[in-house]
């Protein structure tokens, strides 16, 4: 507790030089705090620009060894892998998720054959990129059902973690769905296969250039919000949170990250388990086109992602992973 009284009392004092700055920060960023997401596409020799997301690209699987090297460079502890997936290979039910010679399945082997455990791969869980449809499950008179979605999505997680994925990633929100795939995968022998629930991803208006970047965007049939949640709602987080730990969750996600700020201080004080955030498509947009317009200074990136970390946040998946030598610098 603070006691005294000015003048005796000098809160300044300590932040007149760097080196006192410095000294006394409450919270610090470095490299393991970061998660890469990188997008995958078809074909050979492609690094496409992504036209709503400055800087983001996709990479055929040819060109993913110098997207890991650049991570393993920095020293980050994992990546994250979403592709972008032909509107031919897509159906109402997804079938392409279940195909071990998808674009996933293809990156996982390549980059466990050639790195090993060197680094970290967590995979997304959940149909938006292989329905006709965009949403993340199977449609009946435009309601996406739960207990038939997660039939597959168990089958999903399977074939990810047999194909050498580390972090299971459920981003689906369909109920029940952990401890489904938890037992499945205990009991096919992925007992130490982790899972990092996306337990809070709320039904947000930030996720446009995510759709873009993965190609289901101007496939979209409607909205998502009666299974994502509802964004007036805080109490309703703890609740998902509490039921995806004891379904057996190892970390959870908080989806998007600084609108929601108070959500991830919350869970984090609450259940102690490792909280992430993720700092989606349209906060790193809206803060990227801001920067290039001269809006704001670039130093605004340290200062989100900063923000994160102060309200409990152990990871941070963001887009400025693979430049964070150049942020934190």
């Amino acid at each position: 507790m603070i006691t005294g009284n000015f003048p005796n009392l000098r809160l300044r004092r300590g932040r007149k030089k760097s080196w006192s700055r410095r000294l006394i920060a409450e919270n610090n960023l470095t490299p393991s705090d970061f998660i890469l997401p990188v997008f995958l596409t078809d074909g050979r020799n492609k690094k496409q620009a992504i036209s709503s997301m400055p800087g983001v690209h996709r990479y055929s699987l040819d060109k993913l060894s110098s997207v890991v090297d650049r991570a393993l460079k920095l020293k980050l502890p994992m990546i994250a892998l979403f592709p972008y997936t032909n509107k031919k290979d897509k159906d109402k039910f997804g079938t392409e998720a279940l195909n071990e010679d998808n674009l996933v399945c293809k990156a996982l082997r390549l980059i466990k054959r050639k790195y090993r455990s060197e680094i970290g791969i967590m995979c997304d869980v959940a149909l938006d990129p292989y329905t006709s449809h965009g949403q993340d499950g199977l449609v009946n008179n435009s309601y996406v059902l739960n207990d038939e979605t997660v039939e597959i999505l168990i089958k999903q997680s399977l074939l990810q973690a047999q194909m050498g994925c580390d972090v299971i990633a459920p981003s689906d929100m369909m109920d029940g769905r952990i401890g489904k795939i938890r037992k499945s995968l205990d009991r096919n022998g992925y007992k130490m296969t982790q899972i990092l629930s996306y337990a809070i991803k709320y039904a947000s208006n930030f996720y446009g250039p995510f759709r873009d970047a993965v190609g289901s965007k101007n496939i979209l049939k409607g909205d998502k919000k009666n299974y994502q949640m509802d964004f007036r709602n805080s109490d309703e987080a703890l609740r998902e949170v509490s039921l995806d730990i004891k379904e057996g969750a190892d970390m959870v996600m908080v989806k998007p990250g600084m609108p929601y700020l108070d959500i991830i201080k919350s869970i984090k004080e609450k259940f102690k388990i490792p909280v992430f955030a993720y700092q989606v498509s349209g906060e790193y947009t809206l803060l990227s086109n801001a920067i290039n317009k001269g809006f704001v200074n670039k130093n605004a990136i340290l200062e989100s992602l900063i923000s994160f970390k102060r309200s409990g946040a152990n990871a941070i998946v963001s887009y400025y992973a693979d430049r964070i030598d150049k942020i934190l610098d």
